[in-house]
């Protein structure tokens, strides 16, 4: 247990000294970085890089493009650095993208005599008011077109919803690789964003992998990063099935260690050698960052605190670290002020540290207030 809490110290550039020295740096420590919830991306590049500016990760998102937003591992929408959008695409975003339209035929079969020539249309229709416009948000897009603002109904009984179909093909169109997520409407906390196309957003199409050695390619970060890990963790973390879990480990090569309870761990084969231990660090990770929510099994860096510090569906709140646990949760108040609940006793100089973190994140953020999408009651509590 204690190897696994250092190495996610070191790995996840939480500890003193680890820290990335750019946002890339970051997100590659991490394989990938949360996005569902906007202003995640940017705590949790805050937490590990090096005297952080927004303007830092908004150059590599909207400039240099070094990172890009997909929708991928369990429809979640993520930030990927630019080396890996290729192997994120054809390992997780297709096969999401493949359910996507499979959804968005059902739907269209109530209006629509051939529902798949008619997902087609609306493609067509989407691609070509993005290429006359550059850029635009659904909005604009729906507009457009009278066929791409038609309600489509999605769901039944209470989870039924009406809808434009622009607000679904352009997902649609951004999981099969064809559209970006570029800047959004007006500041980094906002999860509205201009849609592009990927062509002109990269300067080229993604690169076409196969499936099994884009799977193993990923896998073989994801045990950097994570080993050891179990190959449950692994499976939640993909969304794979565990034949295609089993297939990507059998084409990477690994080691397995005993962890703590007697589970099987997973770690590259090459990856054994112990880590030093790192000097007492504390951090305030944002609710659904990467590392809390880097494991499906977390009775070793989560203890009791689960329920408290997850919502029901298994999303993070914000969480306080103190080598490599998560010890408690905090919140944005109103005012600006940090908060913070701590759920066991870590000592006075690591109550200081926490304290001293805390201020630092408020200062940081200023004049900046933002609203979680996931923010379990324990940290809700603490708004007030």
């Amino acid at each position: 247990m204690d190897e696994r809490r250092a190495r996610l110290a070191v790995r996840h550039r939480l500890a003193l000294g680890a820290q990335a020295r750019n946002p890339l740096e970051a997100a590659q420590s991490m394989v990938v970085l949360h996005s569902t919830d906007a202003p995640t991306v940017f705590l949790s590049v805050w937490a590990r890089t090096k005297r952080f500016e927004v303007a830092d990760l908004e150059q590599a998102l909207y400039d240099d493009r070094s990172l890009v937003r997909m929708l991928a591992m369990r429809r979640t929408l993520w930030v990927v650095p630019r080396e890996l959008v290729a192997v994120v695409h054809a390992a997780a975003s297709r096969a999401v993208a493949a359910r996507e339209r499979r959804r968005l035929e059902d739907a269209a079969s109530r209006t629509a005599e051939d529902d798949r020539r008619w997902v087609d249309e609306v493609e067509a229709a989407a691609l070509e008011a993005l290429a006359e416009r550059g850029e635009a948000f659904t909005a604009d897009v729906t507009r457009d077109s009278p066929l791409l603002a038609t309600k489509i109904t999605l769901g039944s009984g209470r989870w039924q919803l009406e809808a434009s179909v622009a607000s679904r093909i352009l997902p649609l169109l951004a999981a099969e690789g064809l559209v970006a997520r570029g800047r959004p409407r007006t500041t980094w906390v906002n999860g509205v964003y201009r849609w592009t196309p990927m062509e002109s957003w990269l300067g080229a199409p993604i690169e076409r992998l196969e499936l099994h050695e884009a799977q193993a390619a990923l896998v073989r970060r994801w045990l950097a990063a994570f080993g050891p890990a179990t190959e449950t963790d692994l499976r939640w973390w993909t969304g794979w099935t565990a034949g295609e879990t089993r297939a990507a480990l059998a084409a990477t090569p690994h080691a397995t260690v005993e962890l703590d309870g007697g589970a099987t761990g997973l770690v590259l084969a090459e990856d054994l050698e112990p880590t030093e231990a790192p000097k007492p660090w504390v951090a305030l990770l944002p609710g659904l960052d990467p590392t809390t929510m880097g494991w499906k099994q977390r009775d070793w860096y989560v203890g009791p605190h689960e329920r408290l510090l997850f919502d029901t569906n298994g999303n993070a709140g914000p969480t306080v670290w103190c080598d490599g646990r998560a010890v408690g949760g905090w919140s944005q108040r109103k005012d600006g002020e940090i908060a913070f609940r701590l759920l066991e006793d870590v000592g006075g100089e690591a109550v200081a540290a926490i304290a001293r973190e805390a201020d630092r994140l408020a200062t940081w953020l200023g004049d900046v207030r933002f609203s979680p999408s996931f923010l379990p009651p324990f940290q809700r509590e603490l708004t007030t």
